[in-house]
């Protein structure tokens, strides 16, 4: 297949080999496919996704071009198997969290911490997130994740919604407690530092009791 990079024009032809069906090998093949992914995840976040040419991804990687195309059929591919990085596993364990049995603010409180913990963890992801918001917004293809996203979304929705009664001084429109919500856990990957004053934890903890109260 011919394949475009979407940053320069120089066109590259690659055949996109499919996903071995051998137990063994298809558990490697993804293996490295996820590692791909988080690697290209911090290239992106440290160069920009548009400033990165598709060869130049592939020489900060260490591998030939053909052999990116091993994993992905184009450079946007790429970019969707970052989201999914991102989100997937978000929402999968935001899904169970809920499920256990809590008071409102604590279930909050535990969700907030899963977030903000996920952010830091995956902070180039969510740098490139951020970044590439303006693709992600449009197109087909983008579906998936916008879906994720808004899943994850109502969950943390919800669960604010749940602490209002029991807390009458947090803020009255759930719309704006979450958009203040999403405000403050997504822009942390901006400014966060492994070895600054506040831990994960305690930085989710800071952001519920801005909302609810300590």
């Amino acid at each position: 297949m011919t394949i475009r990079s979407s940053n320069d024009h120089s066109v590259v032809s690659a055949a996109v080999s499919g996903r071995p069906t051998r137990p063994a090998l298809r558990e490697r093949y993804d293996r490295r496919r996820a590692e791909v992914v988080l690697e290209a995840a911090h290239v992106f976040a440290e160069r920009g996704y548009d400033q990165t040419s598709v060869p130049e991804l592939a020489e900060a990687l260490g591998l030939a071009a053909g052999s990116l195309y091993h994993y992905f059929g184009s450079k946007e591919q790429l970019l969707r198997a970052i989201c999914d990085q991102l989100m997937d596993p978000l929402l999968e364990q935001a899904e169970a969290l809920l499920e256990e049995p809590r008071e409102p603010a604590e279930q909050l409180r535990a969700l907030v911490r899963l977030w903000v913990e996920h952010v830091v963890a995956h902070r180039d992801h969510m740098l490139v997130f951020q970044q590439e918001r303006h693709v992600i917004e449009r197109g087909a293809a983008w579906r998936g994740v916008r879906a994720s996203r808004k899943a994850f979304e109502r969950l943390a929705e919800d669960a604010l919604a749940r602490c209002s009664p029991a807390h009458p001084g947090s803020a009255t429109d759930p719309r704006l407690a979450l958009a203040a919500l999403l405000g403050m856990v997504n822009h942390t990957a901006q400014w966060y530092r492994p070895r600054g004053r506040l831990s994960a934890s305690a930085i989710a903890d800071g952001y519920v009791d801005l909302l609810i109260g300590a």
